[in-house]
């Protein structure tokens, strides 16, 4: 995938906030877009400001509808041929206290957060690998997924889901030409503050009512925030670097690396090994991603 021009990208949530930045990227890499949302007011927008005419096709998606999924990929085919890079983005968000939380709130963000996504592979990836020009899948994960805290359970137990499939995929794709990132972006400047809008009637009974409302209505930190611009471009580049963490900002270095280490030292080192289960299961204790990845990134900033 590192010649992108004349390909297509299929975008969701690409009508506003980190998808619209994705997708002014791709179409600046010569990319046919897609962008899928699920609100109109949305996807009018989006689309008159990446002005982009017959190679933008916006179209209203609800990502966890199977039925309207496959139906928007037949419309993207129709309209594109074939799909080559597929960006689960679609997400919403609500945060509070963990005993606060209902069942509806639990079903609304899985859904969207996971569903969504889970919902995007197995509508996309096999239209992707039945035309063998390759192609990537980026899934939108989040810091949170990497570097959670609490109050966020729901949000971040979604989005390390995320990552993990990408863990998981990366091997089993690369080698038929499909790679596998997952992108995890600190705080940017998108509109997941008004995901509520569009939650639906039946998951309307959220412990979270009020904690949401002050999240809305909190400070303003726009400014502190990167630009859907300058992420959409950070995701692209991975892309072309087929990196398997397309991360943002340096900020997190020092929760990366202590959650590393916390998980390093738990490890049970003085305990003796079973030789017969170490051989008999290797495939288990390793995966060739992570050299991969410490290699390519070490090469990248050489």
């Amino acid at each position: 995938m590192q010649d992108l021009a004349g390909k297509t990208a299929f975008i969701t949530g690409g009508a506003s906030g980190i998808g619209l930045g994705i997708a002014k990227a791709a179409l600046g890499y010569g990319m046919n877009v897609v962008i899928a949302d699920i609100r109109d007011d949305h996807l009018a927008e989006g689309e008159a400001e990446l002005g982009g005419g017959d190679r933008v096709l916006a179209l209203k998606l609800d990502v966890t509808d199977r039925e309207a999924y496959a139906r928007a990929a037949d419309a993207a085919e129709a309209k594109f041929g074939k799909l080559h890079l597929l960006v689960n983005n679609a997400g919403v968000a609500v945060v509070g206290p963990t005993e606060l939380a209902t069942f509806q709130d639990w079903d609304w963000v899985m859904n969207v957060n996971l569903g969504g996504v889970i919902n995007g592979v197995v509508t996309v990836l096999p239209r992707i690998l039945a035309h063998g020009e390759g192609g990537h899948i980026v899934n939108t994960s989040s810091m949170s997924g990497m570097v959670p805290v609490g109050g966020t359970t729901i949000y971040s137990t979604a989005k390390a889901a995320v990552l993990t499939m990408m863990e998981c995929m990366r091997p089993e794709l690369e080698a038929r030409g499909v790679i596998c990132s997952a992108f995890c972006p600190g705080a940017v400047q998108s509109n997941i503050a008004q995901a509520s809008e569009t939650r639906p009637d039946e998951l309307a009974e959220s412990g979270y009512a009020e904690a949401d409302k002050r999240r809305q209505s909190g400070g303003d930190h726009f400014h502190l925030y990167m630009t859907k611009e300058e992420v959409g471009e950070r995701v692209l580049e991975g892309v072309l670097n087929d990196e398997l963490y397309i991360l943002t900002h340096a900020e997190f270095l020092d929760g990366v690396s202590d959650r590393a280490k916390a998980m390093v030292a738990s490890v049970p080192a003085k305990r003796p090994q079973n030789e017969g289960y170490k051989q008999t299961f290797a495939m288990l204790f390793n995966s060739p991603i992570w050299a991969d990845e410490i290699a390519r990134q070490e090469k990248l900033k050489a």
